[in-house]
């Protein structure tokens, strides 16, 4: 495989989500792998807190891909007006993108979270390709800071006060380490509160580092054994501990 082609061909959010980016492990295949591996490659459910981190993120770093975006003016998704508009796809509610609007601006407006993402030198939604644990990795960071020499990635959360204990369980610290390795650079994690729209700042310790590289090297096992061995017959999956 040429690396380089590869790597061009994932800037494009079609080839990176779609068969071709499905070559490659990523971050977003932990969970499944650690939690239950036997759901490996099957498509993840759609629930509006993505769609609207996926709106937040478009809306600082992609805005001109906005448009991609249905949004229909409905107060819930249960109503016959939603339903019909919809056609059965996730759509943002018009007041889901209004809030959401509102957080793109407390978080452009705050000097330093927006010295972090409007660098002079950066690089926004840039891919990358390497190798970990025997496996070729894929990773889109949200923005490679030149100037800090930092990877920076944008977060919604529900609670910023439980955002350290949060991170460990939706795997920020796997993605944390294997975005080191893809890039180059130590990672930060901007988040925002949807509630009370307070910013926090996170850096990674390097037990933070350690605790993600633990579940790629966990990960890569799990694959080993249920996914890339032809002759596992999954009707013989078990969890085995000790109580």
């Amino acid at each position: 495989m040429n690396i380089d082609k590869a790597i061009e061909k994932l800037r494009d959010d079609e080839h990176y989500y779609g068969d071709f980016g499905k070559k490659f492990l990523s971050n977003s295949d932990i969970k499944t792998l650690l939690d239950n591996p036997l759901e490996y490659g099957k498509p993840s459910e759609r629930i509006p807190a993505f769609l609207v981190g996926g709106y937040f993120h478009t809306a600082i770093l992609e805005p001109d891909k906005l448009k991609n975006f249905k949004i229909i003016e409905a107060t819930t998704r249960n109503t016959k007006k939603y339903k019909e508009l919809s056609e059965g796809e996730m759509c943002l509610l018009q007041h889901e993108a209004d809030k959401t609007e509102e957080l793109v601006d407390t978080v452009l407006a705050n000097d330093y979270a927006r010295a972090l993402i409007r660098p002079v030198d950066f690089e926004y939604e840039k891919p990358a390709i390497t190798e970990l644990c025997g496996k070729l990795w894929k990773g889109k960071a949200d923005i490679i800071n030149h100037d800090d020499q930092l990877v920076v990635d944008l977060k919604t959360t529900a609670d910023l006060e439980r955002f350290r204990y949060s991170a460990k369980k939706y795997n920020y610290d796997s993605q944390a380490y294997i975005y080191r390795q893809l890039f180059g650079y130590d990672m930060i994690f901007i988040a925002i509160c949807k509630k009370t729209k307070k910013i926090g700042i996170f850096d990674c310790s390097d037990q933070f580092y350690e605790s993600g590289r633990d579940k790629v090297e966990r990960a890569v096992e799990a694959y080993n054994l249920f996914v890339d061995d032809e002759n596992f017959d999954p009707t013989n999956y078990f969890i085995n501990e000790t109580l």
